[in-house]
């Protein structure tokens, strides 16, 4: 049983809510025997009544206070108790920085409806499963900048990642830079593990920083780094240029990417390499990290209760006095 204003409580004895399904049918009663309650008087006409009174038409707030009187009596003999629930971490979890290609070969459109639009979603749910890491975000094209630093407030950190879009940094792919943007923001990291999970879909072919030495960097500072080669296998529409209105020309062109360099960074650094060919494949890969870099995270709950049934039988008894004297005042019949 259900009740929207009582979600947040806990209670004791909940069998006594079942005396809640008691009051539908005394409603059903109620107007049922209404009539035989009241004596009739057979009058030829009711034109010298008129309308009825206002007192007449407020009558029918005996039965409402009589309904509210016992639905809270009923909650408070269940014994509802406010919950307050803390957790602590006692334990470091996983420091991560996701590194997102933003060139313009990933709107190629061999995924639905783009590269990069499947990469930002599949990348949203794995960030939703790793509820006590922090997690930060790098991008690059051409050149590269730290998007989201590590966070555990991950609302933000997807708002970021939602807000990716091709064409706001120069065009290329800087597969070193990435790399070490991402790597220079987990040197501090006290985390019992760092890693850097790398997707791209292009060769490397700007930035002043090899994507080697960034490796050799990430394996000096113990950053272990998952490389992720996306693009399907064949040909695929790809933007080939840009109009002057900043709208792309698609042409068919072939998937290509060094898939040997991802390989290898991974290699070096204790990681691994995949690729994904389709979305679903992606978020098998999402998943093979999720479960690789597992950590043991402990969590202490301390749960405090606070009595809530005094206010509840309050209610009750308000509701019945005021009852009470509403039938014996205003609302007073003659036997």
């Amino acid at each position: 049983m259900s009740i929207p204003f009582l979600e947040n409580y806990n209670f004791l004895a909940p069998y006594w809510l079942l005396g809640l399904a008691l009051i539908p049918i005394m409603g059903v009663w109620y107007f049922t025997q209404r009539e035989k309650r009241y004596a009739n008087l057979n009058l030829p006409s009711l034109e010298a009544f008129g309308k009825s009174s206002l007192r007449g038409q407020l009558r029918i707030m005996l039965p409402i206070l009589r309904t509210l009187t016992i639905a809270t009596l009923f909650i408070a003999m269940a014994r509802p108790q406010l919950t307050l629930k803390e957790e602590e971490i006692t334990a470091d979890g996983v420091d991560i920085m996701m590194v997102m290609d933003l060139s313009s070969s990933m709107l190629a459109q061999d995924f639905t409806p783009d590269r990069l639009e499947v990469s930002k979603a599949v990348a949203a749910d794995f960030i939703d499963k790793r509820k006590y890491d922090r997690i930060g975000l790098a991008v690059f094209s051409g050149e590269a900048f730290t998007q989201c630093p590590l966070t555990t407030d991950h609302r933000v950190l997807k708002e970021f990642l939602g807000g990716l879009q091709c064409g706001i940094l120069e065009d290329g792919t800087a597969i070193g830079m990435g790399l070490s943007t991402a790597v220079n923001r987990l040197k501090d990291s006290e985390a019992k593990s760092k890693i850097v999970i790398l997707l791209t879909d292009g060769d490397n072919n700007a930035g002043y920083i090899k994507p080697m030495t960034a490796g050799e960097i990430a394996r000096e500072l113990d950053v272990k780094v998952y490389t992720i080669g996306i693009g399907s296998k064949g040909a695929a529409k790809t933007p080939v240029r840009r109009r002057s209105n900043g709208e792309y020309v698609y042409q068919m062109a072939q998937v290509n990417f060094d898939e040997n360099l991802l390989r290898e960074l991974s290699k070096m650094t204790g990681g691994q390499y995949f690729r994904a060919v389709s979305k679903e494949g992606l978020e098998e890969i999402y998943q093979i990290i999720d479960q690789l870099e597992k950590t043991k995270i402990e969590v202490t709950t301390i749960k405090r209760y606070s009595e809530e049934f005094y206010l509840f039988a309050l209610l009750g008894i308000i509701f019945l006095v005021l009852e009470i004297l509403l039938r014996y005042t205003i609302f007073r019949t003659i036997p």
